[in-house]
């Protein structure tokens, strides 16, 4: 039988609480700074253990004939545990994060033997040798800059539609990380990934090949402080302009999805999930260039996204086609905020959604958001609400509000 959420988090607060029954030293950090921290008896392991969740409503109409054919709705929209820390040496880091909400585990089927998908990192990480790290395991691939950037530092309520129609999410493998100077402050970032191309969870083996992605950064003026060139907001008031300019490639050899490792599996030959179904399959490339810029209260993010595929039709082995397509095509983000004083900002953001109209059949869709944010303790207890509109172009305009409360220990 299996576990309910409130098991699973019973039996990991009794995991916990054992663990610091015997550990040598139990210590409760500042608010937002972890639960508690363990650290074994001879020093060669730690552990810090995190919760947070976000408590979400929302109010959407049509607007194309007034305010028509209102929907409201709160949710639990994230809740999550998390563990980090080293394990034998602090040159082997260690990150697991557990989902507990129905949004969370959302996305069971066959390919992950229908469980609830309650993991969504868990990784190693070694530095072996200088500046170069290797992780190992389930976690972000390094796509689009938006998505790794947490859920729980971003600077409105949720990501935009770039990041819905064209990241590459979570995903299991490897990841090569490295840095170095080019001068005193100018700053280099690499990283390469080979993944399973599945996404995260899949349990039922890998369809096709394999996942590759690599990804340069580039701090002209140095590292933001506090690692804030993946948080929203200048929280950090930076006394110097700080610049992060990123592009990144990823290529999903005979990949089966309709986003890559994302979307929906493009069945065919009349088949359906199951152990005898059967996948088309295409190459599917996708580019990625971003912006962070900060200096004194003032952000501003960019993003551009683009999706290609050597044959986005998928057919039968007749050459019928199925009706599913890659979802290629463009997106743009731009997002800037102002600190209007410590705990206060005002932001807003542009998107672009642009998939291939002879295949989509669909016009482009705009979105123009206005936030305000109140952050209690930095984005550890904040306020957030936003209010979009957004142009679809092939139904009704609609108009979107929110209202996110969002507590992190």
């Amino acid at each position: 039988m299996k576990l309910s959420i409130l098991q699973n988090v019973v039996t990991v607060i009794c995991i916990s609480a054992f663990l610091s029954i015997n550990a040598q030293e139990t210590n409760a950090p500042k608010f937002g700074k972890g639960l508690f921290n363990l650290v074994g008896q001879d020093s060669t392991w730690t552990m810090k253990v995190g919760l947070r969740f976000q408590t979400l409503a929302t109010s959407q109409w049509d607007v194309s004939n007034g305010l028509t054919n209102p929907e409201s709705s709160m949710l639990i929209r994230r809740s999550r545990l998390k563990f980090d820390g080293f394990a034998f040496s602090p040159k082997l880091k260690y990150k697991v994060e557990l989902g507990l909400s129905n949004r969370d585990q959302s996305g069971a089927s066959y390919y992950t033997h229908e469980a609830p998908r309650y993991i969504l990192d868990a990784v190693l990480k070694w530095n072996f040798s200088g500046n170069f790290v290797l992780w190992f395991g389930q976690t972000k691939l390094p796509g689009n800059r938006e998505r790794v950037i947490s859920s729980a530092n971003l600077q409105q309520v949720d990501r935009s539609l770039l990041n819905s129609r064209f990241t590459i999410d979570r995903d299991i493998g490897m990841q090569l990380r490295h840095k170095f100077n080019l001068s005193d402050n100018f700053v280099v970032k690499e990283i390469f990934s080979i993944a399973q191309g599945e996404g995260r969870n899949i349990t039922r083996g890998n369809l096709g090949g394999h996942q590759y992605t690599t990804r340069v950064e580039l701090f002209p003026f140095g590292e933001f402080a506090g690692k804030g060139d993946y948080k929203g907001s200048d929280l950090k008031f930076e006394q110097k302009p700080k610049l992060s300019l990123g592009i990144a490639y990823d290529f999903n050899n005979n990949a089966s999805k309709t986003r890559s490792n994302q979307g929906s599996y493009m069945y065919i030959n009349g088949t359906s999930e199951g152990s005898s179904a059967d996948f088309y399959q295409t190459n599917i490339s996708t580019l990625y260039l971003d912006a962070m810029y900060k200096h004194k209260g003032f952000s501003f993010m960019a993003e551009y996204a683009n999706r290609d595929a050597d044959d986005p039709y998928a057919k039968n082995s007749d050459g019928t086609l199925t009706g599913d397509e890659v979802q290629v095509g463009n997106g743009l983000n731009l997002q800037s905020g102002y600190m209007l004083s410590k705990t206060v900002e005002v932001s807003g953001r542009y998107t672009n959604i642009s998939l291939d109209k002879t295949i989509t059949g669909k016009g482009a869709e705009n979105q123009y958001t206005l936030g305000l944010s109140k952050y209690i303790a930095g984005h550890s207890l904040k306020v957030q609400t936003d209010l979009s509109y957004t142009d679809i172009g092939f139904k009704t305009d609609q108009l979107l509000f929110r209202l996110q409360v969002d507590i992190h220990f």
